[in-house]
């Protein structure tokens, strides 16, 4: 039996599982990320010959096998979202980019160096990839496809999801101060300046007006170029694929981030003929492509823990990744939201879901990739004990928790809209 052959057949059952599995798991306490996780772990303690899927040895596969991930969920995700961009409607997302996300690495730095041992540029490099909340296996607390209705989603899935497609490119600079101390030295002098110039200021601004600029010149190609041209008369949903690669690859050959493009473009494309049909083909398919991707990267960090990947951990860098889940996020998550639009339930799970998962592997795979970190291993082993537990815990909360907020009336849309429909406005909306 050869290892080809078994990797074929897994890859396959998996695909199928990917169709069947929403369908089977809807409205229940189950997800279909905790299903694959179980998939993968079984999969690969069987003794079938399959390769141990040990990020640690191969860096730059696990790096490039998250970014497509990644990228692909960040496209859907800014399709999907139907409310404008502006300030006061997009306020509760600036307050979790603005506020909860750096008091969220300044925390589990802290605690990663004075609690868990890590040195400094090991600890932000923790704090740095489990900063941002992830637009991959957050389907169930987000919105869902494109409507015609600008003000359709309730506050908590547009908080979630609008989050989850802009911090990933937030956190790239403390990954980048992170890799800075470990090739120079902790003292700013050696690094602060270049860092605030480049890997914040410039690769911000490159990735936003990048992304912007390409998903205009996309949208005017869907829908304003001649008839022949006009794709979007055509209804080919590869063409998310296009826009994604395009954006990403174009923003990273001048330095930008692209993970910031892809979103940004997405959100121009969406804006450019905000209601037409085709932004339910690209979406779609893009969902399909990122189905298939979470699969195979589910499937492949289960193996990667049957493998021993939280052998490394010690007792003390748990407790900081649990911290994380239960304390920190929910608390920081909470005080940025008081003032914003919605009621205080759903401020709360808002700062409860704040899931982790594969754009944490990512960055990562990234920084240790580009230079030597020192506990390399214990990094790994703290970031794969915190997805595993977002995906069991929030797995299984999120659909009754969801279900619970709509029985009970507790959503909140645009405060504009509710203002406009008579509805009663929360304080701070």
């Amino acid at each position: 039996m050869e290892p080809v052959d078994v990797a074929f057949a897994v890859v396959g059952l998996g695909a199928l599982l990917a169709g069947i599995l929403p369908r089977v798991l809807e409205r229940r306490p189950l997800s279909m990320p905790i299903a694959f996780l179980g998939l993968g772990m079984l999969v690969f303690l069987l003794p079938v010959g399959l390769p141990d899927p040990d990020p640690l040895a191969h860096p730059q596969l696990a790096t490039h096998l998250t970014e497509i991930g990644v990228i692909v969920a960040l496209m859907g995700a800014g399709l999907k979202i139907d409310r404008p961009l502006s300030w006061t409607r997009w306020s509760s997302t600036w307050r979790l980019l603005a506020i909860a996300m750096p008091l969220c690495i300044a925390a589990v730095a802290l605690l990663g160096w004075w609690w868990a041992g890590l040195v400094p540029a090991a600890a932000l490099l923790l704090a740095a990839a489990l900063a941002p909340t992830d637009p991959v296996l957050a389907a169930d607390v987000q919105v869902g496809e494109p409507t015609d209705v600008e003000d359709s989603e309730d506050e908590v899935r547009f908080a979630l999801t609008s989050e989850a497609g802009l911090n990933d490119g937030l956190a790239f600079p403390f990954v980048y101060a992170a890799i800075a101390i470990a090739t120079t030295s902790l003292a700013p002098g050696d690094w602060l300046g270049r860092w605030l110039g480049v890997d914040v200021l410039w690769k911000v601004a490159a990735g936003v007006a990048g992304g912007w600029l390409i998903g205009w010149l996309l949208g005017k190609l869907f829908f304003r170029a001649p008839s022949k041209l006009r794709l979007a008369r055509h209804s080919e949903g590869f063409l998310a694929l296009a826009a994604t690669f395009l954006a990403y690859g174009l923003v990273e050959v001048v330095g930008g981030y692209g993970f910031l493009a892809v979103f940004v473009a997405a959100r121009a494309i969406r804006a450019a003929e905000r209601t037409h049909e085709f932004h339910s083909v690209l979406h779609g398919f893009a969902e399909q492509v990122e189905r298939l991707l979470t699969v195979m990267l589910l499937l492949l960090f289960g193996g990667a823990v049957v493998g021993g990947l939280l052998g490394p951990l010690t007792w003390t860098a748990a407790a900081v990744g649990l911290a994380l889940v239960f304390v920190v996020r929910p608390l920081v998550g909470w005080l940025s939201l008081r003032g914003a639009p919605g009621r205080p339930a759903e401020h709360w799970v808002i700062a409860l879901f704040g899931i982790r998962g594969v754009g944490s592997f990512y960055y990562v795979a990234y920084a240790t990739a580009k230079t030597d970190f020192p506990q390399a291993d214990l990094i790994w082993a703290t970031v794969g004990l915190v997805v595993i537990v977002s995906v069991v815990v929030h797995g299984v909360a999120a659909t009754p928790v969801m279900q619970l907020l709509d029985r009970a009336g507790e959503r909140t849309s645009d405060p504009s809209e509710r203002r406009r429909t008579g509805e009663p406005v929360a304080a701070g909306g």
